[in-house]
């Protein structure tokens, strides 16, 4: 897979599709970005095409705007105009936002920029062929963006296993390369698929195990040792038999979950589930709350955190690895009554003496909203979805179109 240095970019215009999908809060006036990690793990790509005097066209999505039409789906989506002014002021330098994705605007601010300048199209989600099932939809709009530049660069991690016009379609029809993001992204991943350093301890929660049995199934090749909190432990504790009350429950993944403890047994994989939980009477920040051994959990509680035992046990387990990958919370970690365990599992994860990688998502914006540095673990990764598909061992459809063609 070719990477930026070996593309010819120098007095071109470079379609780099990045991945600026923040978080945005709402302010007085304006939408505001509360975390600007993904537009800030994009600027070593920026400043290296703009400093070999490529005009950086960036393309990118924000949310899920809904509607028929462009028209309706910017007057209710997010507009990437406050990702403009951010990137601005990272930059030090002036950027351009165009007001749609291949209209007039979009055309303006290609032909008007010069070596070394940068400019931003609106929302390219915006418009309804970016997502389309249709291949011809998509096509028609990958037509309308290779036709305001010379070359391509991917380097959105967190799209690549999406199959849309600006992923996938694209490269198809320009000289093109990956991103350096893309690149440290598909290195790191690599190092837990190939051969990692052992104990290598894989970390899952979040909510459903449906989301993550394919993964586990493919992890149990490569991990030494499976810790699982959070939503999807109930399902898991279920499958041995354990009362989980009212908490977050698939009963119709209890057979396959069952079917993975058995499997992960034969392997001889650890599997570590929790021993106490949180206990709440609702789902709410000031709930009334317990803590209940998993043997005698009550059937009118919600589990919103795993219990002290747990948080004690899941850190021992990590205490020796050697390669660690973490993805989901393990708790309900906005609540601050609720964010002990999560907290617990990040601080033993950044203890450990070796590759640590956060996979994207939730767990990402957890480490931030519990104050965690980023220097704290070895990789943060910007794709949660495509950073499981490719431990699930799929292949990533924006990854394919970056390795063949021109």
């Amino acid at each position: 897979m070719r990477g930026v240095h070996d593309l010819e970019v120098g007095g071109r215009v470079v379609l780099l599709r990045a991945d600026l999908n923040v978080p945005l809060g709402v302010g007085r006036a304006d939408q505001v970005i509360t975390d600007d990690r993904r537009i800030r793990a994009s600027l070593p790509t920026v400043t290296e095409l703009a400093g070999r005097g490529a005009r950086v066209l960036i393309c990118a999505h924000l949310g899920r705007p809904a509607g028929a039409d462009f028209a309706a789906r910017a007057a209710g989506g997010p507009s990437l105009r406050p990702v403009a002014d951010r990137l601005c002021d990272l930059l030090g330098r002036p950027v351009s936002f165009a007001s749609d994705v291949v209209g007039p605007s979009a055309a303006q601010v290609a032909g008007s920029l010069a070596d070394g300048d940068v400019g931003l199209l609106e929302n390219v989600r915006f418009s309804p062929a970016e997502t389309a099932k249709d291949d011809a939809q998509r096509a028609v709009l990958a037509a309308g963006l290779a036709a305001m530049a010379q070359a391509y660069v991917g380097d959105g991690f967190g799209a690549l296993h999406r199959k849309h016009a600006s992923v996938y379609d694209v490269p198809a029809l320009l000289p093109h390369a990956a991103g350096e993001l893309v690149q440290a992204e598909v290195a790191v991943l690599g190092r837990l698929t190939s051969s990692p350093d052992r104990p290598y301890v894989v970390v899952l929660g979040g909510a459903k195990p449906s989301d993550k049995l394919a993964v586990i199934a493919n992890l149990l090749a490569k991990a030494d040792r499976l810790i699982i909190g959070g939503g999807m432990s109930y399902t898991f504790l279920a499958a041995r038999g354990l009362e989980v009350g009212r908490s977050l429950l698939e009963r119709e993944q209890i057979g396959r979950v069952a079917d993975v403890l058995a499997e992960a047994e034969r392997r001889g994989v650890e599997i570590v589930l929790p021993v106490d939980l949180v206990g709440a009477t609702r789902y709410a920040a000031d709930a009334e709350h317990d803590v209940y051994p998993v043997t005698g959990f009550p059937a009118d509680r919600e589990s919103l955190d795993i219990g002290p035992a747990t948080r004690a046990l899941f850190a021992s387990k990590l205490a020796d690895a050697r390669t660690v990958f973490w993805n989901g919370p393990v708790g309900v970690f906005e609540f601050p009554a609720f964010a002990a365990g999560t907290r617990a599992v990040a601080e033993a994860v950044s203890q450990v003496r070796g590759l640590t990688v956060v996979g994207g998502g939730d767990s990402a914006a957890a480490i931030r909203v519990l104050g965690f540095p980023d220097s704290a673990f070895s990789h943060i990764s910007t794709g949660g979805g495509a950073s499981l598909e490719y431990l699930e061992g799929k292949t990533l459809p924006g990854l394919a179109a970056l390795d063949g063609g021109q």
